[in-house]
């Protein structure tokens, strides 16, 4: 099939180079602006080797994209990780519509933050979909769904990189064999089921002590890498990754209650040991950042 791709990243680049080993014919590649002075984006590097257009846009909504889209006479539009807003008039371009990847189960998590809000809700089974884009979000025909699951200590980066990632990958190429073949299902979701949640943000990152230490743990590993759980620490914020929930019944909440391998910080029910912290703009191993604060046991964060 003829095939433009809508996406960034290493996800964008591993579906382009998985649609030619099928023997599909990649048009363009759609792929946001580069930031100033910043690294090009590995899609559009791996297109631009290929000889593939490479189209990016500050918007897809203007109607010369439109008009562009139409110029390549695509049979199906794939979408692989894509950040930026795909307007109806440009997705029902493609003669067969166009198609989704999105790392959740929907219509559950719907929305651009979904690992993250799977994890700090304390889900153990997470997945794939890849959906028929249509105008609302994330709320297009099912194609192809594939299930995984969370580790205990799993985290928004570890998830999505160890899991979700490949997992996506081999379920958009599958799901575009099962379009070629004619042979592609279009299960609408029960919108009785569905959800949606915001962009997972600083005000809903802050560490709150006193909530049950599972809360504590899974928010800390759902917001692992962005945008980083934080707590108050002598009048900034302390950012904190690489989070194990602990069995201690003394620990009190936010007090810091033992040192020895990693920073040790009671909450309710318990306690969490943190591996890694961000202080200012320095990402480091909280070892360090206890020799740097000469931190005390018993000393209260947030």
């Amino acid at each position: 099939m003829k095939i433009v791709l809508i996406g960034q990243a290493a996800f964008a680049e591993q579906v382009l180079d998985g649609l030619r080993a099928n023997g599909h014919e990649i048009l363009a590649v759609y792929c946001p602006i580069d930031p100033p002075g910043g690294k090009v984006d590995p899609v559009k590097a791996r297109a631009e080797i290929l000889g593939i257009a490479v189209r990016q846009h500050k918007s897809l909504k203007a109607s010369s994209v439109r008009q562009e889209f139409e110029e390549f006479s695509p049979d199906l539009g794939v979408l692989a990780y894509v950040t930026q807003i795909v307007p109806q008039s440009v997705f029902e371009v493609p003669r067969l519509g166009s198609i989704c990847f999105h790392p959740s189960l929907l219509p559950r998590y719907r929305g651009g933050s979904a690992i993250n809000w799977q994890i700090i809700r304390g889900e153990t089974e997470t997945g794939v979909t890849v959906f028929w884009v249509d105008p609302g979000i994330d709320t297009g025909p099912i194609l192809l769904q594939k299930h995984a699951t969370i580790s205990p200590d799993g985290t928004a980066g570890s998830v999505y990189y160890e899991t979700l990632f490949p997992l996506g990958v081999e379920a958009v190429l599958e799901s575009v064999e099962l379009i070629a073949q004619g042979k592609s299902p279009r299960e609408p979701q029960e919108e009785s089921l569905a959800t949606y949640d915001p962009l997972c943000r600083d005000e809903h990152a802050r560490i709150d002590w006193m909530r049950p230490v599972d809360e504590v743990h899974n928010l800390i590993r759902g917001c692992d890498p962005q945008p980083g759980a934080f707590t108050d620490f002598r009048g900034a914020e302390l950012r904190l990754y690489d989070c194990h929930k602990l069995e201690l019944s003394h620990a009190q909440p936010g007090q810091i209650c033992d040192l020895t391998d990693g920073l040790v910080v009671g909450a309710s029910g318990g306690a969490v040991r943190i591996g890694r912290v961000r202080w200012g703009t320095e990402k480091m191993r909280a070892n360090d950042f206890i020799a740097r604060q000469a931190l005390a046991v018993g000393t209260v964060l947030g």
